[in-house]
């Protein structure tokens, strides 16, 4: 791969991705300094020659996240400045998409405005995973690739720890069927559906399970969990409806506030995330959450965007990673 002029570089949100990332490539990650001053202005310098080259900045903008946005956006920058040939922003975890419309008067769309920014700093191309919403891709000018985690990462990975054949998909709420109907396809698995009601901002009330989950052993799907109320709940339901266990699975491992409490404490067997989002030492310590590595699926998303082949055919697979 040496004569192949492409370049990866991260930002400071995730380095053992990155490194992993250029592990699986065998392409090692120019350096970068990154620093701050005093007030916490951020300050970066590229430490290697991109003119002319094809770039792959990886950053997922999450806690916290204004500062990895920033980072991301002053890194383009330098490398928009730096003549790099092209500039493909790598973002496992794409912060701010759960705003992707207007949910009352007079609040914004910030989803659409952190597409903008990152246009406008520069950026030719994006590429992330499991978006909150799929139509956040329309919300960019450039070419966006969607990757999503369910049938490269998450299917092997049930299909290998299930102790039946019994088994009943989930979705934490009516939002999720599509994805939830898609992942439950690839188990040839049954599909359940919690109907929840909201009472007010992040507290959900668990009303009715919809399908059969009595018997059954039932995974959970979502996107992201973030306080973990609405899956650790779910958990519950199920469970009094006559589960035989539950587990859950998210591309995201927010864990804000109390989440890992609420997991620890919750009848779920398991909380599988990816590592999107890099473990911390809480997380660590929870013996209840699994990180699944997604290197091999982003390593050869990137080199196939460098030699310009198709991406779409790894919503099905990925290569192994070592």
């Amino acid at each position: 791969m040496g004569d192949r002029k492409m370049k990866l570089i991260s930002c400071t949100s995730n380095q053992p991705l990155a490194e992993a990332i250029s592990a699986y490539l065998g392409i090692p990650l120019t350096e970068a300094n990154v620093k701050r001053f005093a007030d916490q202005e951020i300050y970066l310098e590229v430490l290697d020659n991109v003119r002319g080259e094809d770039v792959f900045v990886i950053q997922s903008t999450c806690y916290p996240a204004n500062d990895h946005l920033m980072e991301l956006l002053i890194m383009i920058d330098a490398l928009r400045r730096g003549s790099a040939k092209r500039i493909t922003a790598v973002m496992p975890y794409f912060g701010y998409a759960r705003q992707d419309r207007k949910t009352g008067p007079r609040s914004p769309i910030s989803a659409k405005l952190v597409a903008n920014l990152i246009t406008e700093a520069g950026a030719n191309r994006v590429l992330t995973m499991d978006l909150h919403a799929g139509q956040i891709q329309g919300f960019f000018d450039i070419p966006v690739d969607n990757l999503f985690a369910s049938a490269p990462v998450f299917v092997p990975y049930i299909s290998k720890v299930k102790k039946s054949d019994k088994i009943t998909v989930v979705s934490p709420d009516v939002g999720g069927v599509v994805r939830a109907r898609a992942f439950a396809k690839r188990l040839d698995a049954g599909l359940a559906i919690i109907d929840k009601r909201r009472e007010k901002a992040g507290i959900s009330e668990v009303m009715h399970v919809i399908g059969e989950v009595e018997g059954h052993e039932c995974v959970l799907i979502d996107d992201m969990v973030d306080s973990a109320g609405t899956i650790c709940n779910a958990a519950v339901a199920l469970m009094e409806h006559g589960a035989t266990s539950v587990r859950a699975v998210a591309s995201h491992g927010v864990f804000s506030g109390s989440a890992v409490d609420r997991i620890t404490k919750s009848p779920m067997t398991e909380m599988v995330v990816t590592d999107s989002i890099p473990a911390n030492e809480k997380t660590k310590a929870c013996q209840k959450i699994k990180y699944l590595p997604i290197a091999a699926l982003f390593g050869e998303a990137i080199l196939r965007i460098s030699e310009e082949r198709s991406v779409s055919t790894l919503f099905d697979s990925v290569p192994a990673s070592g």
